[in-house]
């Protein structure tokens, strides 16, 4: 029995790799490091179906190194120093560079199982190359990362995706053979979602939908019908992964706590990671609920701490009560807001120059030039407010910060009324 589609077309040199060209692409920094045999442990860090299994395949193929590979996931300490000594016994008779160990979804591994690959990785044992889905700055320990340079890949952009349709349609041991017309590709475009393996696993049941024709026709109808009758249950490696958590945040950002719950629930018995659901509760109370509520942050941070500390399955409950409570919260975005609009500003006018006034002066130097000199200190002043120019001359009178209509920001809108008239007038 053949294997599916996308392992059908798993590519072997870089020559057949498709995408991430700002990596492997003639002279850059991925592609150098290969060629010159010089390779030292990266992490690739990006979404699914991207190539980072595949690009770990194709390095250790053309640097023809033993390779170990491990699951995050299933591999436990023990599982990690057994590759380790396999290695050392390895690198004794192999003279073309120290093997590799690839770990698959590496920011699951925990503190002790990271901690245990620093010595390996610190003497040369092995070369370490992780992939992860997740930001590992969040998830990899510090020692680790600092050990690791870290690659990002990107989601394929249509014409690699269209380059992946063509090729499969015509080189593949199954699909060449058959009468295929490719009439449409918007659906499978967008059911892919930049992910390779999603695209090819949608082609094949496509066309595997049709079986016993002579002549295979694939438009967006028939892509679309054919998705619908084999939807995936909720899958957290990917599929519906995207799906659920957006309609997750989005139904705490529509105020509609039974919804959130219903896509929590769906995520916990699907078996997604706790902390990402915990790390995204975090976002939602500061982009979405803000400084409407500014207890949300807090109850998220200590959501999660608690869920770090308990794991699952008591992990359901804090993250219940956190889920419920950010959804019947106030929303107001205004601080999001105010940061984009000041991104925004600096973009466009570049760094402009700090008002002498509030410049720092640890130097005499400084001070004869006037740093420093004439800033008030607000806490002489009744009530703990002075009047001065905080922003550069060109900005000045922007106002970034519009509070929202909700009883806290209500609060904070009298204040600035009455602190800056000229900037935020009654209204």
């Amino acid at each position: 029995m053949l294997p599916p589609l996308p392992e059908r077309m798993r590519p072997s040199t870089l020559d057949q790799y498709v995408g991430q060209r700002h990596l492997v692409g003639e002279g850059c920094v991925l592609r150098k490091m290969i060629e010159s045999g010089n390779l030292s442990s990266f992490i690739l860090w990006g979404p699914p179906g991207v190539g980072k299994t595949t690009l770990a395949h194709i390095i250790a193929q053309t640097l023809d190194r033993d390779f170990y590979t491990l699951s995050a996931v299933t591999a436990g300490v023990k599982d990690v120093r057994d590759v380790f000594e396999k290695a050392s016994k390895s690198s004794l008779f192999n003279q073309k560079g120290a093997p590799i160990l690839f770990i698959d979804e590496i920011h699951r591994f925990n503190k002790a199982q990271q901690d245990a690959l620093l010595g390996a990785v610190e003497t040369g044992t092995i070369v370490l190359i992780g992939a992860t889905t997740e930001n590992p700055s969040f998830e990899v320990i510090t020692p680790l990362l600092s050990r690791c340079q870290v690659f990002v890949l990107k989601s394929l952009g249509q014409n690699d995706l269209q380059e992946l349709l063509d090729r499969a349609l015509k080189e593949d041991v199954l699909l060449k053979d058959k009468d295929i017309e490719l009439r449409e590709t918007q659906a499978l475009m967008r059911y892919s979602g930049g992910d390779a393996r999603k695209l090819l696993n949608v082609l094949e049941l496509v066309i595997d939908a049709q079986p016993g024709s002579s002549h295979i026709v694939i438009d967006n109808a028939t892509v679309t019908s054919s998705i619908q009758e084999n939807m995936a249950i909720y899958d957290k490696d990917g599929e519906m992964h995207y799906d659920i958590i957006s309609a997750f945040i989005k139904s705490i950002r529509g105020s509609d706590p039974n919804a959130a719950i219903y896509y929590l629930a769906r995520m916990i018995d699907g078996g997604e990671d706790p902390l990402f659901i915990a790390r995204r509760l975090c976002l939602s109370a500061s982009e979405d609920v803000g400084l409407a509520n500014p207890n949300a942050l807090l109850l998220a941070n200590a959501c999660f701490e608690v869920v770090s500390k308990i794991g699952m399955p008591e992990g359901r409950i804090p993250l219940a009560e956190t889920t419920v409570y950010l959804a019947s919260s106030p929303k107001s975005n205004a601080s999001y807001m105010a940061l984009e609009n000041a991104l925004a500003e600096v973009r466009q006018s570049g760094n402009l120059p700090v008002p002498l006034p509030i410049r720092n002066a640890p130097t005499k130097l400084m001070e004869e030039l006037g740093y420093s000199d004439g800033y008030k200190y607000a806490h002489d002043y009744p009530g703990h407010f002075v009047d001065m120019e905080f922003m550069p001359d060109a900005l000045k009178g922007r106002v970034f910060y519009e509070p929202a209509q909700n009883k806290h920001e209500n609060g904070l809108k009298a204040y600035l009324e009455a602190c800056w008239p000229k900037y935020y007038q009654k209204k």
